[in-house]
């Protein structure tokens, strides 16, 4: 890996080269902070329709919601309509956030088939003036999130970076496959690394970041600036501290059974005190399958939580995980 931790993006000065991504349904403000202990510095809300933030729903306010620990922010918006972001951004005007990310990448067909997220590798000109709109009218750092092309056929990210960058982005941030691969497929690694020859601003890389061995991949094949994780962090926050010993030369000692039942207990906690308890339970089952994903007798597990009605019935069952499961996790 290499040696020097900081990654500047426009202002914001980041003392580490692992970063948390933004994911839909996934990226509240419990699992921020949750991954935050662990050593993620910079997090992302979950991706916003701009149209969303303009009128302001309960919804779009819980995803938003922040607090004092949960810094630096990034806000990530998807859109292709002006007076969208336009309306978006004085919206957030009022909001305490470090960077706003602009998504040119999500690959969901309901985001595409409107020429958002991904449908914008398309049309890189169109890209530009949205871009340029989000940083004339923003004194924070923007970036772009964008993939390697539309498919197979189309890999245009050298032409997409630059006119994102034309628009004066403070960075680009690339997940190593076309929209057509969604997360199938294995990651373009030479594409990366030329969009980062190509650019004189920072490229954070995405794409299988499972494990030190595959950052190391990254960064080594591609000469990235950074590493965004992503599914890498579903039930295993812990793999911020392996990135962090593993960049400092010192031994990651796996979590314990124990280790995770009490990370399990509070993330729980926390959904039920930021959601409502019922509501809470219920956004945290999700949760539970990835931290019990591998090991001996998951799916019984599984089936009870989901099963569990209050917050007393799940701790029992993680308390039963924790007493019964003998083997070490993955």
């Amino acid at each position: 890996m290499q040696k020097d931790y900081a990654i500047k993006i426009g202002n914001l000065q980041l003392s580490k080269p692992f970063i948390l991504s933004p994911m839909a349904g996934v990226s509240d403000l419990p699992f921020r902070l949750l991954n935050r202990s662990f050593g993620a510095e910079l997090a992302f809300t979950e991706m916003i329709d701009v149209r969303s933030i303009s009128y302001k729903s309960k919804k779009t306010e819980q995803m938003l919601a922040s607090e004092a620990q949960d810094t630096p922010l990034g806000i990530q918006l998807v859109g292709n309509e002006p007076e969208f972001i336009l309306k978006a951004l004085e919206v957030l005007s009022t909001r305490t956030f470090d960077l706003l990310d602009f998504n040119a990448a999500c690959p969901v067909r309901k985001v595409t088939s409107r020429g958002k997220g991904a449908g914008l590798l398309k049309e890189p000109k169109k890209l530009n003036s949205l871009l340029k709109i989000i940083v004339k009218h923003l004194s924070r750092p923007v970036t772009v999130k964008i993939r390697t092309g539309w498919d197979r056929n189309s890999i245009n990210s050298k032409t997409v970076a630059l006119a994102a960058q034309d628009a004066g982005v403070a960075a680009v941030f690339i997940h190593g496959r076309t929209k057509a691969q969604g997360y199938t497929g294995s990651v373009d690694y030479a594409t990366i690394a030329q969009v980062k020859k190509t650019l004189n601003i920072p490229v954070i890389a995405s794409g299988d970041i499972f494990s030190k061995v595959l950052a190391e991949k990254m960064f080594n094949e591609t000469g990235c600036d950074g590493v965004a994780i992503a599914r890498g962090a579903l039930g295993n926050p812990w793999i911020f501290k392996e990135m962090l010993a593993y960049h400092n030369h010192k031994k990651f000692h796996k979590p314990s059974i124990d280790n995770i039942a009490l990370v399990m207990g509070e993330h729980l906690k926390a959904c039920a005190q930021f959601y409502s308890p019922d509501k809470g339970l219920i956004r945290f089952r999700k949760f539970f399958n990835w931290y019990t994903k591998g090991l001996p007798n998951a799916r019984l597990m599984r089936e009870k939580m989901c099963r569990a009605k209050t917050m007393q019935e799940a701790l029992a069952l993680i308390e039963d995980f924790r007493a019964n499961t003998k083997s070490m996790p993955k």
